[in-house]
């Protein structure tokens, strides 16, 4: 094995193992609420391998290891990740399970922190290990804490309530409505451990996760409205007592499992896709009948309501506005050479904070040129960052958390002088058109996202060509850029969210890319919201999708001999609102600018 850091890292994990009677352990990326997105404390596959994407699985065995992650981060771990002590498997062709079915010894003890792990993916994997004489077993300490010796202690940081202006709904109402459902699944009690529903069910925010404002607490909600919530003091203040009112109860954090412990004979209500299994366990051991349901905060949460509504189109247009400048100096900078990711990440970041109300990014910005746009989640740093050469191709995907809305927005650029060329033109107006036939899809209600999935890839597959990602994701209102249950995306691999109805209120993205490895990437990104669409002549409910985001697309990389009428009109169209929508926010030479970058097709 390669004498690495990772390496050392992972020959300690061995010696653990050994010492605590186990031949194998398993690390995914996630947390006690089973995020996405993890705390500092969390990362425990990244130390341990040096992946830092947001999705993957390590499996160490005695002898051998593997590293699972999807077709998003292929390329970036093969990148980060040392390939003579991990082997790099892509689902879902490949699984966890099947591959310790393949290499586990017979009769072996393969270690798991229920912690990390939903009760679901224990069971089926349990299952699999049981069929060639092994077993999964469930260990009180995980081993990488034991070994991980600067190991972050979780956030500290403050819990504050989120005002009326910008929920729109006060949390008195909002488990009100958690109640009610509570009365109709005959419990007594619902666990709510993700923590994108316990923020928008007590309206509050937090800083516990990079780029993600909220707090790492447990609650339950009981049948009368009343709740329980988990939280550490030192995180509280008078004002977030005083927000929660008498009816929510303040525990610490570590109380959670002995409140869950005096729950005998109480029917309660849990998400099995979102709670991890040692709730159950624990729930179990109470006498408490655990009943697997869909979170009660997911769809509501989903739906955004007018205020919201009204606030994610304010902070689209200051986003909007930040983004053209940066193209802007963009459009200027690039050919004259100097810059680099890192470079124009920091710039873009510098606009946004410019107008006073961005609260943090969304997510890291993923600032990709020339080759490194070819990696889906590219995340740079001072070892990756690549120069942005003149007459090459930019990707650059980036968000910002406002107090009333979150943003996300994606754009691909040509850096002069000179013509792009023919290739990259072509692939960049397939993504263009599958972007417009999404955009302007109108659909029956009960229409899910892997029903409209096809619509954004049709004219790339007419070329022999297609994308690893999804093509659209839920978004939050000043909460997690990726949120469920709405997702669009190919229905395969047991893939979240693609079967699930589109509704009304719901935010997701349009974002169809191309990522020819080694060269390039591209990928166009709007926000759209769902809305009801009047049909004359129609016969029953119809939604459509409105654009949210306000940003010119580089009309030097548009192949006109590719589009239809409709498909200009629609660009001409979009283009002229985001001069209606962000030109008054701009001044002089980026006014001017803008009104160039969005200038009608030539006919």
């Amino acid at each position: 094995m390669v004498g690495t850091l990772h390496g050392s890292r992972l020959a300690a994990l061995r010696e653990r193992l050994n010492a605590d009677q186990l031949d194998g352990w398993i690390v995914p990326i996630c947390d006690e609420h089973m995020s996405e997105y993890v705390g500092a404390y969390a990362r425990r596959l990244e130390w341990l391998t040096g992946f830092g994407g947001s999705a993957g699985t390590a499996v160490v065995l005695a002898e051998t290891a593997a590293l699972f992650v999807d077709g998003r981060y292929t390329l970036q771990a093969r990148d980060q990740v040392d390939g003579a002590a991990y082997a790099v498997h892509e689902v879902p062709g490949a699984s966890v399970a099947g591959w310790l079915a393949d290499h586990a010894p017979d009769h072996a003890r393969i270690g798991y922190d229920p912690w990390l792990h939903t009760r679901g993916w224990v069971d089926a994997t349990a299952r699999t290990l049981a069929a060639r004489g092994a077993m999964l077993v469930a260990h009180p300490a995980n081993p990488v804490d034991a070994i991980w010796a600067d190991q972050p202690a979780p956030s500290a940081a403050p819990v504050v309530p989120h005002p009326l202006a910008y929920a729109g709904v006060d949390a008195a109402t909002k488990r009100a409505d958690v109640a009610a459902w509570l009365a109709r699944t005959a419990c007594d009690a619902v666990v709510i451990a993700a923590l994108d529903s316990l923020a928008w069910l007590f309206n509050l925010r937090g800083a516990d996760i990079d780029h993600t404002p909220v707090a790492l607490a447990f609650a339950l909600v009981h049948a009368d409205g009343s709740a329980d919530l988990f939280l550490d003091p030192g995180k509280t203040s008078p004002e977030l007592v005083a927000h929660l009112g008498d009816a929510v109860r303040l525990t610490p954090r570590d109380g959670f499992v002995a409140a869950l412990g005096a729950l005998a004979d109480k029917r309660v209500g849990i998400d099995p896709e979102r709670s991890v299994a040692a709730i159950f366990v624990a729930l179990d051991a109470a006498g408490a009948t655990a009943v697997p349901l869909t979170d009660p905060v997911l769809v509501p949460k989903a739906v955004k309501n007018p205020v919201e509504i009204a606030g994610h189109r304010a902070a689209q247009a200051r986003d909007g506005a930040a983004l053209a400048r940066f193209l802007h100096w963009l459009d200027r900078a690039g050919p004259e050479g100097g810059q680099s990711e890192l470079s124009a990440a920091q710039r873009l970041e510098a606009e946004r904070r410019a107008s006073g109300d961005l609260l943090d990014l969304s997510f890291d910005t993923i600032s990709g040129a020339g080759a490194n746009g070819a990696i889906v989640h590219y995340r740079v740093d001072a070892l990756t960052n690549r120069a942005i050469t003149p007459g090459s191709v930019y990707l650059v995907d980036s968000g910002g958390q406002y107090r009333d809305g979150t943003t996300d927005v994606t754009r691909t650029v040509w850096i002069g002088p000179g013509d792009p060329p023919a290739e990259l033109c072509d692939r960049f107006t397939r993504v263009l058109k599958g972007h417009i036939a999404l955009a302007r899809a109108v659909f029956p209600a009960g229409t899910s996202g892997a029903q409209l999935d096809t619509l954004a890839r049709q004219f790339l597959w007419a070329a022999g060509l297609d994308y690893a990602h999804g093509t659209g994701h839920g978004v939050g209102s000043y909460l997690a850029v990726h949120e469920g249950p709405q997702r669009i995306a190919k229905a395969q691999g047991g893939q979240a969210g693609t079967t699930h109805t589109l509704l009304p209120g719901m935010i997701i993205s349009n974002e169809p890319g191309y990522y020819r490895t080694g060269a390039y990437g591209i990928r166009i990104e709007n926000l759209v919201l769902v809305e009801p669409r009047a049909i004359a002549g129609g016969e029953g409910a119809f939604l459509g999708f409105a654009t949210l985001t306000h940003a010119p697309i580089d009309r030097r990389l548009i192949d006109l001999a590719l589009l239809d009428s409709a498909e200009r009109g629609w660009i001409d169209d979009y283009h002229a609102t985001v001069r209606a929508i962000i030109g008054p926010l701009l001044a002089g030479d980026d006014r001017a600018w803008l009104d160039r970058a969005t200038a009608p097709l030539a006919a």
